[in-house]
């Protein structure tokens, strides 16, 4: 892991999700069964492929299911040791959990330091806020090197960044981020999660991500989830799930990214169903 403090794998979780069952449309079972735990301050990853349910899981912990007609039928989710299954998202959002979701979604008229203070409505002590800025700015310097661009000007990763930046200006005690090195070049990649690091160091904000590029997480997080059809199939430290043969062969690809066509297709016996 480096530098992410391993500390963290023996402290009470901040998150616990439950044996969760989620239904989209009152027939659709999407998540049949989910369980998982975030420890305080800790990195962890929910890997799978296409449809195995992974950003699902985040929207039931989030609260965003509702406007997709999708609901936690089954299971709870505590949160600090409070369950979150009554709470509007807002109120998840006060208790210091964040979700960014896949696709970036910034203020594309607006500049990054203008993205960045459209998150603060919470914060009604302005020094508060410009410090906040000024933090996020440490993190993420090119957000700084552009500060007064249009969003919508800014490049694929500089979005991904102000995404980011953006949703820790609500001082999040758990980040949750979806696919967030979708479309970008390694290097890119490589250069979220340094800050992702820093900002796990620096700030203890805990992080639980859904990536599909599989070696990438592995090699940043603590622990690591392996969801298959809706269900936690594999669990546990990130370098014993990413050491099974089966892991390998089918979601590291030989350390480059998935190709999960052929992972659809894959049917060699997996030893995490056996």
């Amino acid at each position: 892991m480096g530098d992410i403090s391993t500390a963290a794998a023996g402290s009470p979780p901040i998150l616990s999700v439950n044996n969760i069952e989620v239904v989209y449309d009152n027939v659709f079972l999407a998540v049949k069964g989910v369980s998982l735990d975030v420890a305080e301050g800790g990195v962890v990853a929910l890997l799978g492929a296409n449809g195995a349910g992974k950003s699902t899981t985040l929207k039931a912990i989030s609260g965003l299911l509702k406007p997709e007609r999708g609901a936690v039928t089954r299971g709870d989710i505590a949160f600090r040791g409070e369950s979150l299954l009554g709470l509007d998202p807002p109120d998840r959002v006060r208790l210091g959990l964040v979700h960014v979701l896949e696709g970036r979604r910034v203020f594309e008229h607006l500049t990054p330091r203008e993205n960045l203070i459209a998150a603060t409505s919470m914060h009604r002590d302005r020094r508060g806020v410009k410090d906040l800025i000024d933090r996020t700015f440490t993190w993420f310097p090119r957000l700084a090197e552009r500060a007064k661009a249009k969003a919508g000007y800014l490049s694929g990763g500089e979005q991904q960044m102000l995404a980011i930046g953006r949703a820790l200006m609500t001082e999040p005690k758990l980040l949750m981020l979806d696919e967030p090195s979708l479309g970008l070049s390694p290097l890119l990649v490589d250069e979220i999660f340094d800050i992702l690091r820093k900002v796990n160091a620096e700030a203890g904000v805990a992080v639980l991500l859904v990536e599909q590029n599989a070696a990438a997480a592995l090699d940043f997080v603590d622990q690591a989830y392996l969801v298959d059809n809706g269900r936690v199939v594999m669990g546990g430290a990130a370098a014993t799930v990413k050491a099974n043969p089966d892991v390998q062969a089918a979601y590291l690809g030989g350390g480059h990214q998935v190709d999960y066509a052929a992972v659809k297709h894959y049917r060699q016996r997996r030893r995490w169903l056996s």
